[in-house]
């Protein structure tokens, strides 16, 4: 796929993946903020890890100098080996922070880091605060991107920017150069970001309840600061603010420029948005018909699975009563994902769109006449047979995964249809949770769902090219 990986390519990495290790160092220490505010003994837990990272980038950058000559695929193995270590670098906190030993630590990190939403903690409430808000900035971060955000931040225009920003899987231009598009998405978040926290406060909120939930909502994340989540403030307010960060976050970052450039009506012209509102109301109708659901609760955890935040406003016991009808909508929901271009995980709405728009061409193909000429367009955008291909391939490889995965869970002794929810929500970065998640979990199953969330954030096609990378680095 790649070819064989020589010195030349890795001295090329090495550069970027340094910078994106400093961006980590920094992330890490700011929870040291809270330390202070709340008179909490955890300062090590943030400072050392953080200034392992800042030494190991430092030292990746020296050994190299910056170079535009980055390929596609060198941008994959860093996208892929950033989140492995942001991973490790949050889970060096979590060990030293709590008393949580390294592989539940690691899972955690990634949980954070990719947006996953599934905790091993049992009892968060008793977490001190600034681990706390260290899971939720990390959520906040990895919502938009560990590569993206240094590119807005550390790295100068050019090609570098341009096949990183493609290695997280973004097509999407909203500016003409990548730096600039990358800062626009920066921008828009911040400002959703402070929308969300007044009007959690607003709504009854504590401040720091209101930061943490913001964070963690917006990035389509839905870890919480409660053991019950959203549903701990049994506030209506608070769950419509909630449905409302959540269709924000899984909304393509285009989209927003647009409305806040004062195009509100391009909003409800664009395909995948028009996708969200029919899947909502079509799941949420029948969530209400067939099961016991209340109008509230099957949009929320309608919105909050197809967004792939994770969220909920129930407890784990109640969710494991749900009947097996609702359990296969839910996860349905949390394969299809929402828009590209956004925060949320899952295959994503525009890849579906294509393969049944591909379907329905493919029939008009067969039964017009001989030589006619199938207009293949999605928002006025043409549509060939290579994009065609590309999602067909994509479905197939992560259908794939799910289902290798969904088999070591059943092998582990869970329940068919909780395994395959469970897989479906880590793959997705989902985090809605059958209670599988647990810190008792056999270690081969939580390994395989660390790997989920990981290749599912990545996109999968990432951690095949570093796969591929050892695989040439061995056989020589």
């Amino acid at each position: 796929m790649i070819g064989q990986l020589r010195r030349r390519d890795l001295l090329l990495i090495e550069h970027p993946l340094g910078m994106i290790m400093q961006g980590i160092g920094v992330v890490v220490l700011s929870p040291v903020i809270f330390a202070l505010i709340y008179n909490e003994n955890t300062y090590l837990a943030f400072i050392i890890p953080s200034i392992l990272s800042l030494a190991v980038g430092h030292l990746l950058k020296m050994s190299s100098s910056q170079n535009n000559n980055l390929g596609i695929k060198h941008g994959m193995i860093i996208a892929a080996v950033a989140w492995l270590w942001a991973a490790f670098i949050g889970s060096l906190c979590l060990v030293m922070g709590t008393n949580v030993d390294f592989l539940n630590a690691f899972f955690e990190s990634m949980s954070a880091w990719t947006g996953s939403g599934l905790s091993i903690f049992i009892n968060v409430e008793v977490l001190p605060k600034s681990i706390l808000f260290l899971r939720s900035l990390e959520q906040w971060i990895g919502g938009l991107g560990v590569v993206i955000v240094v590119i807005g931040i550390l790295i100068r225009p050019g090609t570098s920017a341009a096949r990183l920003y493609k290695s997280e899987a973004r097509e999407e231009k909203i500016k003409p150069s990548i730096t600039g598009t990358v800062k626009t998405i920066w921008w828009i978040y911040l400002f959703y970001t402070v929308v969300g926290i007044l009007l959690y406060v607003a709504a009854g909120m504590p401040l720091f309840d209101a930061i943490n939930n913001t964070f963690c909502n917006l990035s389509t994340g839905g870890m919480s600061v409660k053991n019950d989540n959203v549903g701990a403030y049994n506030s209506i307010p608070i769950y419509i603010i909630t449905m409302i960060l959540m269709i924000i976050g899984g909304t393509s970052f285009l989209v927003h420029y647009k409305a806040l450039k004062g195009r509100v009506i391009d909003v409800f012209h664009d395909i995948q948005f028009q996708a969200t509102i029919i899947l909502v109301t079509l799941f949420s109708i029948l969530l209400i018909l067939v099961t016991k659901f209340t109008t509230i609760d099957a949009v929320f955890f309608v919105i909050s699975a197809l967004s792939c935040t994770g969220s909920n406003i129930q407890p784990v016991y109640i969710m494991n009563n749900w009947p097996d009808y609702a359990k296969i909508v839910i996860t349905l929901c949390m394969v299809i994902g929402m828009s590209s271009g956004s925060t949320t995980g899952a295959i994503k709405l525009i890849r579906i769109i294509t393969i049944v728009k591909g379907v329905y061409w493919e029939i008009i193909r067969i039964i017009s006449p001989t030589g006619s000429v199938i207009p293949r367009k999605i928002s006025g955008k043409p549509i060939g047979d290579v994009e065609i291909r590309e999602a067909s391939s994509y479905l197939f490889i992560y259908i794939l995964f799910l289902f290798i995965s969904w088999l070591i869970l059943m092998q582990c002794g869970y329940d068919g249809i909780n395994s395959i929810f469970e897989i479906a929500s880590a793959q997705g970065n989902v985090g809605l949770s059958m209670g599988i998640t647990s810190p008792h979990m056999p270690e081969v199953a939580e390994i395989f769902l660390i790997m989920n969330m990981w290749v599912g954030r990545i996109e999968i096609i990432p951690a095949i090219v570093l796969f591929k990378a050892f695989w040439d680095m061995l056989k020589r």
